[in-house]
This record gives C-alpha cells, structure tokens and sequence, in this order.
C-alpha cells in the first residue's frame, strides 16, 4: 500500500504513479497509518467516508481507527461550531464524557480546529474510546479526519494521535495561499 492518501473533493486515490502528474483543484493530504488498510469506504450525498483500520482487524472489532470524512458542496460548514455540535452528539451517546475545548486554528491557510474527546465505556462496546478529531474548512467543502482508540488513551497515544492530525492538510494546486506539497512519484 502507498504510503500517501489524496483526497480530492469526493475520490480517494493513491499518490500519483509519476513526477508528471500534478494535483489539481482542492486536496485533503491525509497518510494511513502504517499497517493501515481501507476497512469501509462509501460516497453518497456529497459525503464521502473512508475508514482505515489495521490490516488484522475488522470494522466491526477495531483497536484502533482513522476516519476520513469530505462535506462536498458545504462552504456553510465551519470548523470549530461543527465540531461543537459533533460534541454535544458525542456526550448524548455516551454517558459520563465530559465536554472539551475544541482549539481554533490554521492550516495552510485554511480555518481549522481539533478536539479530543474520551468516553468512558461506549455502550455498543462496553469499552472505553477515545477520539482526537481535526476538521480544516476547504473554500466549498469541510474536511474532518479522526483517529481513535478503543482505550482510556493513554498520555503516549494521545501524543501520537495528535502528531497524526498535525500532518492532516488541505491544499490548492497552484494557490500561493494554500501550496500543495510536492509529490514524489510511487516506487516502481
């Protein structure tokens, strides 16, 4: 499996195969994890949903999962009020969950927030959860990207789940405001 992810409005797809191709339009820059397949991935009204679990793993029986979500066509959506009514779902679904701060920010240029947020014992699981959340406004769409343990979380995977998101981006090709990084073509 590649090594890079790019999102591009709706279609996933795999890191270009040569120098010559570009990225074109909006893009979200997201890398699975090491050991990481695509458990489930779907598209339907202008959302697209992506989750990657470890390659021994199932959807249904996880330790560990990344989720990729794309809000095509909702420049009304913005980072920091979504990811507070994604709390507030996330706190009714899960009794004993305490409210946390969402940080507001950029990335490369665009509005940007994260939050982490534990549960104490999911009821569908009866294990703890915990979920660090990135979410970066595109200029038509919102893209949020999760990674999260069915753990309490400790210190040392709350760092590596944030390192994570802090490598998230989106980008333009061809925008001096939101530079795209540049590719390097897939080993042969």
């Amino acid at each position: 499996m590649p090594s890079k992810w790019i999102a591009a409005g709706v279609a996933l797809f795999f890191c270009l195969p040569s120098a010559e191709a570009q990225l074109t339009g909006e893009n979200l820059i997201v890398s699975p994890p090491a050991g990481f397949m695509v458990g489930y991935s779907d598209t339907n009204n202008f959302v697209s949903l992506t989750e990657w679990i470890p390659s021994t793993e199932t959807v249904q029986n996880w330790s560990e999962m990344v989720t990729v979500q794309i809000f095509s066509r909702r420049a009304d959506l913005n980072p920091v009020p979504f990811l507070k009514t994604l709390q507030g779902q996330w706190l009714a679904a899960c009794p004993g969950s305490t409210p946390a701060s969402v940080m507001a920010g950029k990335v490369n240029g665009y509005e940007a927030a994260t939050m982490l947020l534990r549960c104490p014992r999911l009821a569908a699981t009866s294990r703890p959860e915990t979920t660090m959340f990135r979410a970066i406004k595109g200029k038509g769409s919102l893209y949020l990207v999760q990674r999260a343990i069915r753990s309490a979380g400790t210190p040392d995977e709350v760092e590596r789940m944030k390192r994570y998101l802090g490598e998230v981006s989106v980008c333009e090709a061809g925008s001096p405001d939101h530079p795209c990084p540049a590719l390097k073509p897939m080993p042969r």
